[in-house]
């Protein structure tokens, strides 16, 4: 599947409806990113391909909780959560990076640098949450979503545990109605010039051979 990329701005609602599309698509996720020639510039190819390495990230971890294969699947599983983890964030910050070029907050010049240059409007609060990272925890909200719903579908439980369920499930999906209009309020304040945020590097260390001690270590370098 090549991931979809509705032509309409970042919302709530075109956020969750993507999200929930996807899920949807017994054919999802892919497991190689989509073709970085198409749609490269486009916001939603990169929310596409975070949303695509958290839902790996998510199976990878249920995986990685067994106990009954050998020690070697299990560290298959840790690394293949290093590496998903670490296009997850990747991918964050690329959402985050064209959300600001389109706000005209960064320009494309200095957008994939280190620490690109914000021009905030005089005044304008600084948004310790990007909008990235808003719509990556929209991303793991809906798969909360989709796994809760599949627990209503057990026959093997009863009916304490379908109630509990129910509730959960309701949370769940308040908890992700109010994080939308989050995303909603902190872009319409950043248009609106009254708020602001950044690109937030996460300079993962502990998958960086130059940076893991452990690493450096095994290498002699330290």
């Amino acid at each position: 599947m090549n991931s979809p990329a509705p032509a309409q701005p970042v919302n709530r609602l075109s956020v969750i409806a993507f999200h929930d599309q996807c899920l949807a698509d017994p054919a999802w996720p892919p497991q190689q990113p989509a073709d970085s020639a198409a749609g490269t510039a486009d916001v939603w190819r990169w929310i596409a391909e975070n949303h695509r390495n958290n839902c790996l990230l998510w199976d990878e971890e249920d995986l990685a909780r067994r106990t009954r294969v050998s020690d070697a699947e299990i560290a298959a599983n840790k690394r293949n959560i290093d590496r998903y983890n670490q296009a997850r964030n990747d991918a964050t910050e690329r959402v985050d990076e064209f959300l600001l070029i389109a706000l005209g907050l960064v320009s494309a010049d200095s957008a994939q640098t280190s620490s690109p240059v914000s021009r905030p409007a005089a005044g304008a609060r600084l948004s310790s949450e990007t909008a990235g990272s808003m719509i990556d925890r929209m991303s793991i909200m809906a798969l909360k979503v989709k796994a809760m719903r599949w627990q209503l579908q057990r026959s093997d439980v009863d009916a304490a545990f379908l109630d509990a369920t129910r509730v959960k499930l309701e949370r769940l999906l308040e908890q992700r109605q109010d994080l939308g209009d989050c995303l909603d309020r902190l872009l319409a304040e950043t248009r609106g010039g009254q708020a602001y945020f950044k690109v937030y590097r996460q300079f993962k260390m502990y998958n960086d051979a130059r940076l893991n001690p452990a690493l450096l270590a095994e290498a002699g370098k330290r």
